[in-house]
């Protein structure tokens, strides 16, 4: 049964944004009246377009936002790839959850440049400096039948690529998403391509396909040359926005602060360039020889007359009074017969019509998170605020299937209030991220629900469908279910609403390093995610390990509440490598899910599910000098490797750093990008300097060539580059086999160089003082040898290292050979 209260107007108003539906987790957004006028100006262009290229930031915002707001068309991003393989500016995430907070900040930037997000199946392995190399670690025809699909269900007259298709002078995901664009192009409208699609739709070929150049893709030597280009000015000022494209450009591009892309806004002409690639050539104008208006669709012509009636007489300050000819226009759309943009024009109609009603309507649930199976607390909001007549027929819950006949007239500015409880079905899955629930390959993800390919994110784990009727006309509404609190600072915050196992299991580290034969306690978190929960928590090893005990009871009352369990873990005998994972028993049934939870203020609330895993690695390892300091960069979990190895790692602040405070520790490192993120060491640089010089040990990992603090990075001089070894297995080799880094206390081989992870390293230095020496070398095929990884020099009585060689990625995933020799680099100058 339903409560019905009547409460306070709600000022805000509900919105939906028209260009970007999967933004679930948002608070509803206040709609001018000249966001709806802007929105029916849209309604009377009938056309689209759609940016390819390979990664989150690679996107051209400015234009996006120039072609979704000044030329008003569907505008859409297909970015192959998350992200997954970049680095993280504001934290430690890297991977899957780094792609996960990147697909967040593609949202967020659409929602301000108004584009549309769509990804492909492809992963982000890391940088890639051959196109060839991509293609063997991507599925190629996996990838391009993803692309099809998304031209065949968004039916862009236009395609542009961010990157040429030529190879050469870029990161090989980039070339490879223009050379596949290209396919697409061709591929997306023969019958004959990816047959199995047209099931569901229909063939469709662009009039064009453009490479969007600039003077950016050309080297210091060569002349950006105008002629032949499409030449489009995109620096216009929307008056309807209030900004420029330039400025609206910069806030989204802002979004991408994992990347830290952080922008400033430009006003005034701004030109952009492109190259013709293949279809019909354009010479002026992008979209020269499409018909951008309603004649295109059967019937159409009569539609662009009611509109340009609504548009002279629409009334900002009051859009109600355009609702009734807004309604005869949604009849006059109904009748048309069915089509792509009929179909995609009364979506966008609805939803000004709900806009020009000042229409709010909310689901609420009571808790952040349910399982299957258990009863819901939710609270339904209802507002019109015009004189039009709105009627509240019913609604239908689910997964729930709860269908409630209402009946409830909504009055001018009378707040209705609904409240309900629902069961959620014992079947409903959990709300993991649709790309992470299956494993994937290096290059791919596994996704099974052809339906889901290309969408951002999963659609909401429960929604609510409203039926209503405005002026006599029937409508439906569909609101995602979300969880909404009141923080006393943030004020109303909204994250979304998810199904989540009824336990969670965690381990409390990602690695565990054995470095001698002893055993290690491992502490295994139970965390009760519904109410009264008991069961038996084990820990698995791999064969030659043991673990003492087989298993142990837990019992929890309370939602949320957590309790710890050490289990001894004995390593084996000689070195090797496994996986070791938690379970919780639960009346019969296994549950390995452990919860984490990604909270950053620019994007909404992310949950994943990943099994409950570590790595753990028995090594044949020594070191000397256990005392350690570590000044944080950009975010790594280095710190924590170090200490799993058995030393004493403290946490420095930048207030710490004082050559005669530093004298107590064994070594100092420096976290990635410090010099590029830690702004008072371009003047404590000196304290670090000093302290090497009084016999410390200064360990710098990678930093970025652009952006530094300070140029002077060590003692003595050295630049730093762009250049990097991509390939994780090349071979590496020894320029100095006597150096005390390969020899004390740990002698290092080439098996030591085995099972590393993603890379070799990046930004290596390509210039360097005498005082430096070379300790390793290696290349990319086909490259010539890169020396600048890992430079060490004396400087007074203490050393200075400087590695681009990436031990972010491979202590943490437990890369024997990596512990051995950063545990030597440590080491430099003990006895």
């Amino acid at each position: 049964m339903f409560q019905r209260h009547h409460l306070r107007s709600i000022l805000s108003s509900f919105f939906l944004v028209f260009t970007t539906p999967f933004l679930w987790a948002q608070a509803p957004t206040t709609y001018t009246g000249a966001d709806i006028q802007q929105a029916i100006a849209k309604l009377n262009v009938v056309g689209s377009a759609l940016y390819v290229a390979a990664h989150p930031d690679d996107e051209n915002t400015r234009l996006i936002a120039w072609l979704a707001d000044e030329k008003l068309l569907n505008t859409g991003y297909l970015s192959l790839t998350r992200g997954d393989g970049g680095q993280n500016l504001i934290g430690s995430e890297i991977r899957e959850q780094l792609g996960v907070i990147r697909t967040q900040e593609l949202l967020q930037a659409r929602r301000i440049d108004g584009g549309k997000q769509f990804f492909s199946r492809a992963n982000d392995f890391g940088f890639s400096k051959d196109w060839q190399e991509t293609m063997r670690i991507w599925d190629k025809e996996q990838v391009l039948s993803d692309m099809v699909w998304t031209i065949r269900k968004f039916r862009p007259d236009v395609l542009i690529t961010r990157f040429s298709p030529k190879p050469g002078g870029t990161h090989g995901h980039h070339t490879t998403s223009a050379i596949l664009a290209v396919e697409a192009f061709s591929a997306a409208g023969d019958k004959n391509r990816f047959p199995e699609q047209l099931k569901t739709v229909e063939v469709w070929q662009p009039k064009r396909i453009l490479w969007n150049t600039s003077t950016f893709f050309y080297g210091q030597n060569q002349k950006f040359d105008e002629t032949g280009k499409v030449i489009v000015d995109v620096g216009g000022y929307n008056a309807a926005l209030g900004k420029s494209y330039g400025e609206l450009s910069a806030l989204s591009r802002s979004m991408h602060k994992s990347q830290g892309f952080g922008s400033s806004g430009a006003r005034g002409s701004e030109k952009e360039y492109f190259e013709n690639l293949k279809g019909d050539k354009a010479t002026k104008d992008l979209f020269e020889g499409i018909d951008l208006t309603w004649k295109r669709v059967p019937g159409g012509e009569k539609i662009s007359k009611q509109l340009t009636k609504i548009t002279t007489g629409f009334n900002a300050a009051k859009p109600a009074a355009s609702v009734p000819d807004l309604l005869s226009l949604r009849q006059t759309m109904q009748a048309l017969p069915a089509s792509y943009y009929r179909d995609l024009k009364l979506t966008e109609l609805d939803v000004i019509i709900k806009a020009c009603l000042g229409l709010y309507l909310e689901a609420v649930a009571a808790e952040p998170t349910t399982t299957p199976g258990a009863t819901l607390q939710l609270t339904l909001e209802g507002i019109n605020r015009s004189d039009i007549p709105v009627q509240w027929q019913k609604i239908k819950i689910l997964p729930a299937g709860k269908d409630s006949t209402l009946n409830l007239n909504l009055s001018n500015n009378q707040d209705v209030i609904l409240k309900s409880k629902i069961t959620i079905p014992a079947n409903t899955p959990y709300s993991q991220p649709y790309w992470l629930q299956k494993p994937g390959t290096t290059g791919m993800f596994t996704v099974e629900d052809t339906n889901l390919i290309g969408r951002p994110e999963n659609a909401p784990a429960a929604t609510v469908v409203c039926d209503l009727v405005i002026g006599k006309q029937p409508f439906t509404f569909t609101l995602p279910v979300i969880y909404k609190r009141t923080d006393p600072v943030a004020g109303e915050v909204y994250r979304p609403f998810e199904i989540t196992p009824p336990v969670f299991v965690s381990i409390s580290e990602k690695v565990f390093v054995f470095a001698d034969d002893q055993p290690k306690p491992i502490t295994v978190r139970v965390k009760a995610g519904q109410a009264a929960i008991s069961g038996e928590a084990t820990l698995a090893v791999p064969a030659g390990w043991r673990v003492e005990p087989a298993r142990l009871p837990f019992k929890l009352a309370q939602k949320g509440e957590e309790v710890n369990f050490t289990f001894t873990v004995y390593p084996s005998k000689n070195q090797s490598d496994g996986e070791i994972r938690a379970t919780a028993l639960v009346d019969g049934k296994t549950y390995q899910q452990s919860l984490v939870q990604i909270n950053y203020a620019h994007i909404p609330a992310q949950t994943i599910l990943p099994v409950a895993s570590a790595r753990v690695t028995k090594l044949d390892l020594k070191i000397k000098g256990r005392q350690i300091a570590y000044l944080m960069g950009a975010g790594d979990e280095v710190a924590t490797s170090l200490a799993q190895i058995g030393y004493s790692v403290t946490m420095l602040q930048d207030r710490d750093i004082n050559a005669k405070e530093l004298v107590k520790y064994d070594a100092v490192v420096l976290g990635v990008r410090a010099f590029n993120t830690q702004d008072p060491l371009k003047f404590l640089k000196n304290q670090l300097m000093e302290y090497v010089k009084n016999g410390g040990t200064l360990i710098v990992q990678y930093n970025v060539n652009n952006g530094l603090v300070t140029n002077e990075l060590g003692p003595y001089p050295l630049t730093l580059s762009r250049d990097r070894v991509s390939d994780e297995n090349a071979p590496v080799e020894f320029l100095n086999q006597q150096h005390p880094v390969l020899n004390a206390p740990n002698k290092i081989t080439s098996k030591d160089f085995e099972g590393w992870v993603q890379e070799r390293g990046l930004y290596f230095a390509n210039s360097w003082d005498k005082n430096y020496e070379a300790i390793l070398t290696a290349h990319d095929p086909g490259e010539p040898d890169q020396k600048g990884g890992l430079l060490v020099a004396q400087y007074g009585k203490g050393y200075y290292v400087y590695t681009g060689y990436a031990w972010f990625r491979q202590l943490p995933a437990g890369v024997p050979g990596a512990y051995r020799l950063f545990s030597n680099l440590l080491s430099l100058g003990k006895k």
